[in-house]
């Protein structure tokens, strides 16, 4: 029951036929390249003044601050629960103590 049963190949019958034959073909080295892509225009040059860098100062500031908050409420978070868990665990302990 639990032998794996591992197929037999069949023996190819009939006639078989040779590989097809492959020519190589002719290279012919006077043939135009072909012309070169036009070039893409430069884009303008992007214009940073004191209204941009405050709004990106002020945007980082406020990405910072409430990554921060996250992680600090995960931090929080497993901090009660460690506690809470040892609460626990002492507790069961000083019940099995006094049997």
């Amino acid at each position: 029951m639990f032998r794996p049963k591992v197929p037999t190949m069949p023996q190819p019958t009939g006639l078989t036929t040779p590989p097809a034959v492959v020519e190589p073909t002719t290279i012919t080295p006077d043939t135009p390249a072909p012309p070169p892509a036009p070039a893409t225009p430069a884009r303008p040059a992007v214009q940073v003044t004191p209204g941009t860098v405050l709004t990106l100062v002020g945007g980082g500031t406020a990405v910072v601050l409430v990554v921060g908050a996250v992680l600090v409420s995960m931090l929080l978070a497993v901090a009660l629960t460690a506690a809470s868990v040892a609460v626990c665990a002492l507790t069961v302990r000083s019940f099995i103590a006094r049997r």
